[in-house]
């Protein structure tokens, strides 16, 4: 007890420096994107922890999609009671200005409404449409930090919204607070002082994610301590138990005469004029008087501050809202029987015990977690690469920070294929999906081991069938029951790079036995290499959503990737016995591949019919969930088209050291054919037969191309474009050489991301913030050429000079090239090498030395 009393009043004194400091702040935030006026309407950025749920930062500045609650929302903006035929919907932060003349102002703090919600039969639809608003925004981005700057020709202010959240590689723990960290910073443009104050409006939905769930006796209070301001949100009435149930809180962290209301006004007479009593209100003197309505399950809850700048002076206004919502539930996929139900937790909610104390616990350290996501945001954006790789690694980052993915209670991360807009995408952490993703491995290496715990330890049986969709609980992980060929392969290449980075034997001992399996699964009777030969010819279950039956090239250098890899991992173990049937089936299957697969130009399928149900393993049937397939004359194969993600496995297979899959001359001729029969440079002229994401005056890389004879019935998305399929193959090219074809696929891409037709931080496939295009990370690892391995405690880069950004999932920092030397520094972790390599110069032995954080070496070479 005395240590706590010790404790207690220091944690009290971080956090009345922290107040007050808040407010002399500036927000010197990184940039790397800046959007003008006519690029800003779809702009939403996340802004929350991973596994947590986020908040997103729309281009105009308001606050939308409240994904809070364990579930997706896209749309939902908090308002639960209808207040006639205008809908008032939203939470909203405005501003009252009284300038040195004596006018009046009230504004929300947002830009103008999107157009294209102009019209209905109620008039316009967007949020709060009706209250004055500024007339002029631009938006400013360098995920995780947003800014809507705002400004007005009438009015004597300029107001920057700012959001983010702490992203730190290598720290899980402080990358997965659910806080939204606001910034109003707001500058006097007159030469008079002026009186000003911001009010923040967020109404207790408790109990209701948007799609389910009633608020019903929800409650907020006023809370006043430890130096912190606020309003904290709860229920009396909402079950405990539901998934809907938590706290939320809206605080205050500025100097000045702070009034709040728990309660707008209730309802009087035939309309409702809620929205204007406050509006009154607020615009007679910046400070709000109380309502009380002792008849609202889901009360609004208001906090203004008020004070004064002098004329020029600027001053940075904060606001934390924070969120507590511990019962997730298990996977929830309409139309799948066997879905079991039971909660599973959050793995954040084991760290605080309600939403107040999220932010007495962050807030002492909250100053030290900007600055050092500013270290990592400027360390990469300031670096030596390309533009569009920055940009699409960094922005795809933010889907790792959705209701995409979460941990539950013991700890383990799990993730949705995408997010519909109120539930996710296809359950299960697919393999097949999942395998292309590079950010979480790179970026946040503990994580992805823990989806390998899950792949092995629990959806892997004894036999070796990986469920290639794990169920929740973990115990039922299996019932799904299907393998998936790609799935199943890459899961094998994740493990060798995850065990790379970590240098994690005792993770490489535990889950070898398993790892092992689920490859000699490959040679079961009427498997997928049933003949041992190293080339898969059975019925592949793969990430197009169908069988293929016969050699192809998709599932061949998945199953080449994952032989080398096993071979690695076999010989490190003892195994020589298995490493070496790992090497005849590669040496073989690799020979066979290139002799009969590649037609000159790119590798092809040759569709082999299974002919009869004997023929195929019965753990392999029915894997799409539909049986009926015509096992004599297969509908949905690749045949002899141009696949743009054919080379996936020899990608991966750069992305580890693994080397060559295959012949490197055909691969490079294959992503130049890619390149030369995918590409479309106006999507106008294009017939697509299925979604379309891409469209216009677009240009983009197809699924598939026929230059040749196409089957009458083709796998289903081959006329689609995807972008995390496209990422792959432009990464492939950049890995190649063809640096000018990658970087222009690249480029493609985020120019369809423009904020004026896309949001820049959600690239869509099936669903939402869809998981594959986070394999974007990788263009990062192909320009500069990064390797890493924590078992060998190596490290290499390109020679080609620069200044670059590294990280290996655990630590992080650059490295600046020049001359045959390199200048490697860490900027966080630590550091221990044996070799440093630069690729064609040479390599040097450092005898295991230690490089801490903050230290830089120079290696001369």
């Amino acid at each position: 007890m005395k240590q706590l009393r010790f404790i207690y009043p220091f944690a009290v004194l971080m956090i009345i420096a922290v107040i007050s400091n808040a407010q002399q702040q500036s927000t010197d935030w990184p940039v790397l994107k800046t959007y003008d006026q006519e690029h800003i309407q779809k702009i939403k950025m996340p802004v929350g922890g991973i596994g947590t749920g986020t908040i997103s930062l729309t281009g105009r500045g308001s606050l939308e999609d409240w994904e809070i609650m364990n579930r997706p929302a896209k749309g939902f903006n908090p308002t639960l009671e209808n207040w006639g035929p205008v809908k008032e919907k939203g939470p909203f932060f405005a501003i009252f200005i009284e300038d040195g003349d004596g006018h009046t102002y009230t504004r929300l703090l947002e830009g103008l409404p999107d157009e294209s919600e102009y019209e209905s039969s109620n008039g316009a639809l967007a949020n709060q449409i009706g209250l004055p608003r500024f007339g002029h925004t631009e938006f400013k981005a360098a995920y995780p930090f947003g800014q809507a700057v705002l400004s007005d020709d009438v009015l004597p202010v300029e107001v920057v919204v700012g959001a983010f959240n702490p992203l730190i590689p290598g720290d899980v723990d402080n990358s997965s607070i659910p806080l939204a960290i606001l910034n109003y910073t707001v500058k006097n443009t007159s030469s008079k002082d002026i009186t000003i104050s911001l009010s923040g409006t967020i109404q207790n939905f408790i109990g209701f994610d948007g799609n389910r769930g009633q608020a019903i006796k929800n409650i907020n209070t006023i809370r006043e301590e430890d130096g912190l301001k606020g309003i904290h949100y709860t229920s009396n009435g909402v079950d405990p138990e539901s998934e809907q149930w938590g706290t939320m809180s809206l605080v205050s962290l500025n100097e000045g005469q702070t009034t709040y209301r728990t309660a707008w006004q209730k309802k009087t007479g035939r309309w409702d004029k809620k929205r204007l009593d406050f509006w009154d209100d607020f615009s007679e003197d910046g400070v709000l008087e109380p309502r009380e309505n002792d008849e609202a399950n889901a009360p609004m809850g208001s906090m203004a501050v008020k004070t004064s700048l002098k004329a020029g002076e600027e001053k940075n206004f904060r606001f934390l809202i924070a969120w507590h919502f511990p019962n997730r539930q298990t996977w929830d996929k309409p139309g799948f029987q066997k879905m079991i139900k039971a909660t599973v937790g959050n793995y954040y909610t084991t760290k605080y015990d309600d939403s107040w104390d999220v932010i007495t616990k962050t807030l002492p350290q909250i100053d030290v977690l900007e600055d050092k996501t500013k270290v990592f945001v400027n360390s990469l954006i300031n670096s030596d690469l390309p533009e569009e790789v920055k940009e699409s690694a960094l922005f795809n980052l933010a889907h790792l920070r959705t209701q995409l993915a979460f941990r539950i209670k013991t700890g383990q991360m799990l993730g949705w294929e995408g997010t519909f807009d109120d539930r996710g995408s296809c359950f299960g952490s697919c393999t097949h999906v999942w395998n292309y993703e590079q950010t979480t491995a790179f970026l946040f290496g503990e994580l992805a081991k823990t989806m390998r715990e899950v792949e092995y330890k629990y959806a892997t049986d004894d036999e070796g069938l990986m469920s290639f969709r794990a169920y929740l609980p973990l115990d039922s992980a299996r019932v799904w029951g299907k393998a998936a060929a790609d799935g199943q392969m890459g899961c094998v290449m994740k493990f060798y790079r995850d065990w790379q980075l970590s240098g994690d034997d005792e993770f490489l001992k535990e889950h070898w036995p398993k790892v092992k399996k689920s490859l000699e699964f490959c040679w079961i009777p009427g498997g997928w290499d049933a003949d041992k030969n190293g080339v898969m010819e059975g019925s592949q279950h793969n990430t197009m959503d169908v069988e293929y039956f016969g050699p192809n090239p998709q599932m061949g250098f998945w199953y080449l990737g994952a032989l080398k890899a096993s071979s690695e991992m076999a010989n490190y173990l003892g195994d020589k016995k298995f490493a070496t049937t790992c090497d005849q089936l590669l040496t073989q299957g690799s020979a066979w591949m290139d002799a009969n697969l590649f037609n000159g130009e790119y590798y092809v399928q040759h569709i082999q019919p299974p002919m009869s149900v004997d023929n195929v393993a019965a753990s392999l049937m029915g894997a799409t969930g539909k049986d009926g397939i015509d096992l004599t004359s297969p509908d949905y194969q690749l045949g002899e088209g141009v696949l743009v993600d054919q080379l996936v496995g020899q990608v991966f297979a750069h992305l580890v050291g693994l080397g060559y899959l295959a012949n490197e001359d055909n691969i490079k001729q294959t992503t130049a054919s890619i390149m030369k029969y995918n590409y479309v440079d106006k999507m106008y002229s294009h017939a697509n037969f299925h979604r379309s994401y891409a469209m216009g005056e677009e240009s983009a890389l197809l699924m598939a191309a026929y230059p040749g004879e196409r089957p009458e019935k083709p796998f289903p998305y081959f006329t689609e474009v995807m972008t995390g399929f496209e990422y792959t193959a432009a990464i492939g090219m950049l890995q190649e050489g063809q640096t000018a074809d990658g970087l222009k696929c690249i480029r493609n891409i985020r120019d369809r991301y423009d904020g004026k037709k896309r949001s820049p931080f959600d690239e869509a496939e099936c669903g939402h913030h869809y998981s594959r295009s986070m394999i974007a990370w990788a263009g990062v690892l192909a320009s500069t050429k990064f390797h890493y391995s924590a078992v060998e405690k190596s490290m290499s880069f390109t020679s080609a000079p620069g200044k670059y950004f590294w990280s290996n999932g655990y630590s992080w920092g650059t490295c600046e090239v020049k001359n045959k030397e390199a200048v490697l520094t860490v900027l966080s972790g630590k550091l221990e090498l044996n070799s440093f390599s630069l690729e064609g110069v040479g390599t040097k032995k450092l005898n295991g030395n230690t490089i801490q954080a903050s230290e830089a070496v120079t290696i001369k070479l």
